[in-house]
């Protein structure tokens, strides 16, 4: 059983990671400020810790320990499993998804495995080299590549019929050798943030051109959010369940967000597909999990104050 210890005392003093070296890093100090600031505003005596690749600089910050860490790293680094047995080991009690949850969920070829396991509709695919993607279309066109182990659309790529895969080398690849290609769902993006144990919203992300990657999540005007999405009762309700069914089957902890494609061009919850789950949810202005939170009456600062209440070791 995980060592709570809310159980013992109200957290008072909170130690806020951001910053950290993934290709996420900008978006996490922008997340780390707000949360340090939300928590301030409820009266927790906050540090703010911009995370660098050296861990004795860690430890000193974290010298004498927090009640609680609030872990607002994105990317490798912060939401593998990396800081979180860092922190396992300090027996300091983390905000989020523990070192197991937070490893699975990472890696998108283990996510895909595990989810279909219990049902979760994931889009066919398959893991390859990257030389293997540039010698031939590894599945028929239109499909997506991706990193197997990157966040917030970092480096997804589309390849399109008629187009040469050798896409992937446009702008250079820095995201390993091993990538996942799945086929390309046509339709709409949906996405579904958890809190604790309920699924508080569908939102409909409409990207002004292209599709959802990385610049559209985190560019103001890039993208138009609609929430709760205008869709039929039965889809919402199955993305919901399926956010849910995700989120406690990985193990998560706290907040993670699902996200989906559904093709409304087949019929009932048929085009349905899960994508990934998000177990570090931005904390930014234009982030998606608050605002689902607020559309249910649950406010920035109250949010984040409650996944410090929920914070603990795992192990």
């Amino acid at each position: 059983m995980g060592s709570g210890i809310m159980n013992q005392r109200r957290p008072t003093r909170v130690a806020v990671l951001m910053g950290g070296w993934s290709a996420e890093r900008d978006v996490s100090l922008v997340s780390g400020r707000s949360v340090a600031a939300a928590l301030e505003e409820r009266g927790y005596a906050v540090t703010a810790v911009d995370v660098q690749r050296d861990l004795p600089a860690l430890l000193h910050a974290l010298t004498p320990k927090p009640d609680v860490v609030f872990n607002a790293l994105h990317g490798r680094g912060g939401e593998d499993g990396l800081i979180q047995g860092v922190l396992e080991y300090l027996g300091v009690p983390y905000t989020h998804s523990g070192v197991l949850a937070s490893a699975l969920a990472m890696n998108k070829e283990m996510t895909r495995r595990v989810l279909a396991a219990v049902g979760v509709p994931v889009p066919d695919g398959v893991t390859v080299t990257r030389e293997q993607i540039l010698a031939g279309h590894p599945i028929e066109p239109p499909y997506v590549v991706k990193p197997v182990d990157e966040g917030s659309s970092v480096g997804v790529r589309i390849v399109r019929p008629g187009q040469n895969q050798s896409v992937l080398e446009e702008g250079g690849w820095a995201y390993g050798e091993r990538v996942l290609v799945e086929r390309f769902i046509p339709g709409r993006e949906l996405t579904v943030g958890v809190m604790g144990d309920r699924a508080l919203a569908v939102t409909e992300i409409v990207p002004r051109s292209g599709f959802f990657d990385y610049a559209a999540k985190y560019t103001e005007g890039e993208a138009v959010h609609v929430c709760p999405a205008q869709i039929p009762q039965d889809v919402q309700e199955e993305a919901l369940r399926l956010a849910l069914l995700a989120h406690r089957t990985l193990g998560c902890s706290g907040v993670s967000r699902s996200d989906f494609r559904w093709d409304d061009s087949q019929a009932g919850t048929g085009g349905l597909y899960f994508l990934e789950t998000n177990t570090q949810p931005g904390f930014t202005a234009l982030s998606l999990l608050p605002e689902q939170a607020a559309s249910q009456g649950i406010g920035f600062a109250e949010l984040c104050a409650w996944i410090v209440e929920q914070a603990r070791c795992h192990a």
